[in-house]
């Protein structure tokens, strides 16, 4: 793994940590914007309630009270640290510019040449390590003491087998430098003389010509797929527990009592779940474009070959898995009415996003995806993490993105009217933590 990735990995665990936080202290505060009745919503923007009727009043309504909150805006600008954080920590500490360490088992003179124009090729400096026999080598190269080792101008070494799409500074060097060594090898075994050899070596290349421009690439690279990985599982986490939250609390204060006397609850739960959604999507938004501006300002290689098929991909799939979560977290916040209730509820529900997650997260840093997460990416609870990964590598078709897609969507139009039914049966009842069997549709009023 990475540097950048490492780095990564370990700004989001202190973002989590951080928002969830600053949401328990803004939550004592932020819980009165509910209280307002029916009567102040005629007083919001109509841009929605046009088009959406009630669900739009009450979705105006969510965004206004999210956006002027101040977990939302705290939130926005720990996501905005941690993706400057992962962008520019490694750019800063110079890490990408580090000498690349050959231990040379053999004649140093002989391979110092090509492994010089194989530095300079990747725009990389290198350093020659001399080793004394191979077992040396391979210790030092396992200690971390070299990066890679070239044994006799016959093979080169590293301590880890690359794949197929490692694109590791340390591996592109080794991958330019077995080029090279491999065709002198063969002149030699032709019987060409070291004239002949040189006069070979320095020929040029043919030029090569296309008749129309290079297509963009159709991914964008383990990179931004990390990123993208990481804003999916950071926006899911804190935006579907605000709907579990909210809902709870206007239950626990009564102030649903007071809402459904003016709207049906599928119209309440609709429209709270639309308003929370554009803001997650509002907020994706702005963190993808700071992080690609960002990166292109201090000259970052993180986001290198983002293509708009990438971004595209982590919008949609941040969209999909927020409408197919956030019915179950409202669902479940109708259940409970007290603080503790939540959080006994809020861990099961989050543990596919978990499982998911670190699945993807492996497949992102090793450029590999196994079948497991190839499975995972058509299955909705898992697959707004597999499947945006998938595209990143280059590992999905698109009818396998649209037909994942499709199945998302179906199974989020199910998830709603199974949570719509359950949360109109429990929204109003209080007095303790409600039994799921009995508000089931199947098992009818209680």
């Amino acid at each position: 793994m990475t540097t950048s990735l490492r780095v990564t990995l370990i700004v989001v665990v202190l973002v989590v940590v951080g928002a969830r936080l600053w949401q328990r202290r803004a939550r004592g505060t932020g819980s009165g914007g509910g209280a307002a009745g029916p009567g102040g919503w005629l007083r919001l923007p109509a841009g929605l309630s046009g088009a959406l009727g009630y669900p739009g009043l009450v979705a105006a309504r969510e965004v206004r009270q999210r956006v002027r909150g101040r977990a939302f805006r705290v939130g926005t600008a720990l996501i905005l640290l941690a993706v400057a954080a992962a962008i520019v920590i490694p750019k800063v500490t110079g890490r990408g510019n580090a000498p690349q360490r050959v231990g040379v088992v053999g004649s140093v003179a002989a391979v110092r040449p090509v492994v010089e124009s194989a530095g300079a090729g990747l725009g990389t400096a290198v350093r020659l390590v001399p080793e004394p026999s191979v077992a040396a080598a391979r210790s030092d190269l396992h200690a971390g003491q070299v990066d890679l080792v070239v044994v006799d101008a016959g093979s080169i070494l590293l301590d880890h087998t690359p794949t197929a799409t490692d694109t590791a500074t340390t591996v592109q060097l080794a991958r330019a430098m077995a080029r090279t060594l491999g065709v002198q090898q063969a002149f030699r075994a032709a019987g060409l003389t070291p004239a002949q050899i040189a006069r070979v070596a320095d020929a040029g290349p043919l030029p090569v010509t296309g008749l129309q421009p290079a297509p963009a690439s159709p991914d964008g690279g383990p990179g931004t797929a990390v990123i993208g990985l990481v804003l999916i599982f950071i926006m899911l986490t804190q935006y579907n527990t605000w709907t579990l939250i909210g809902v709870m609390e206007e239950k626990s204060s009564r102030v649903v009592e007071v809402l459904l006397a003016a709207i049906r609850p599928a119209q309440l739960l609709t429209g709270k779940v639309i308003g929370i959604g554009l803001v997650a999507l509002a907020q994706a938004t702005v963190t993808l474009a700071f992080a690609l501006g960002l990166a292109r300002a201090v000259g970052s290689d993180l986001l290198s070959g983002t293509a708009p098929t990438q971004l595209a991909a982590t919008l949609i799939w941040l969209l999909l898995g927020y409408a197919f979560y956030s019915w179950v977290y409202a669902a479940a916040g109708s259940l409970v009415e007290r603080q503790d209730q939540v959080q006994s509820l809020a861990f099961p529900l989050t543990v596919p996003m978990i499982f998911g997650y670190i699945m993807a997260l492996n497949a992102a840093s090793s450029g590999s995806p196994s079948t497991l997460l190839l499975t995972l990416a058509y299955l909705p609870p898992t697959a707004p993490f597999a499947m945006p990964v998938l595209v990143g590598l280059g590992a999905v078709a698109w009818w396998q993105f649209a037909a994942s897609a499709t199945i998302s969507i179906v199974c989020t139009v199910g998830m709603a009217r199974l949570a719509a039914g359950v949360y109109r049966r429990a929204i109003l009842r209080t007095g303790g933590r409600v039994n799921l069997r009995d508000v089931l549709p199947a098992r009818g009023r209680a």
